[in-house]
């Protein structure tokens, strides 16, 4: 195991020293003159007319190209949809994290009304058998009533707010009747 240790500890403990190097031109040498950078072949123009040929496209290709054709309007379409889904999808996480912080840090009392109103919803859902309409108007009763006994306060404001609405589609439902009448009749 040290012989291991050894050999793989030199090779790379020499890159950690260093070394200056210092290059000095031999006296005897001939001096020779530089070469310009026309004259190096890698700098060179080439002598005569270039052409660009472009060659013919293969079978693939063509198909290739075709396929991207036949599936750009696509594409365009899944981006747009994307890129209107995206800022809902954001705010949709951003409400359920909001909600798993109020979960996790929920005021006293909370989680004992939540299940009063769930209690009452399942037994208006037991209550409702047999027709539809009962289905329909049991559950949400019960779980608006058990609510509204949970949270007297919030459950005032949504009566007050909720009946200005319903005063306001029937004021407007009997304009409108009332303008059917007229010109009618």
């Amino acid at each position: 195991m040290f012989k291991v240790i050894r050999r793989s500890v030199r090779p790379t403990s020499l890159h950690l020293f260093t070394f200056k190097v210092y290059a000095a031109p031999k006296k005897d040498s001939p001096s020779q003159n530089p070469v310009k950078v026309d004259e190096l072949s890698l700098y060179s123009v080439p002598e005569g007319q270039s052409k660009c040929v472009e060659e013919s496209r293969s079978q693939l290709e063509e198909g290739i190209s075709q396929f991207r054709r036949y599936c750009e309007p696509h594409r365009n379409l899944c981006q747009e949809t994307y890129s209107q889904t995206k800022p809902k999808m954001q705010s949709l996480v951003q409400w359920g994290l909001d909600s798993y912080e109020y979960l996790q840090n929920a005021p006293p009392g909370f989680f004992p009304r939540l299940g009063v109103i769930g209690f009452a919803s399942l037994n208006g859902l037991f209550l409702a058998r047999g027709s539809k309409i009962k289905k329909l108007v049991c559950p949400p009763g019960f779980m608006g009533l058990a609510a509204s006994i949970c949270y007297p306060q919030q459950a005032i404001v949504f009566a007050k707010v909720s009946g200005e609405r319903l005063h306001d589609w029937g004021l407007h439902g009997y304009i409108v009747m009332e303008d059917l009448w007229k010109e009618n009749f």
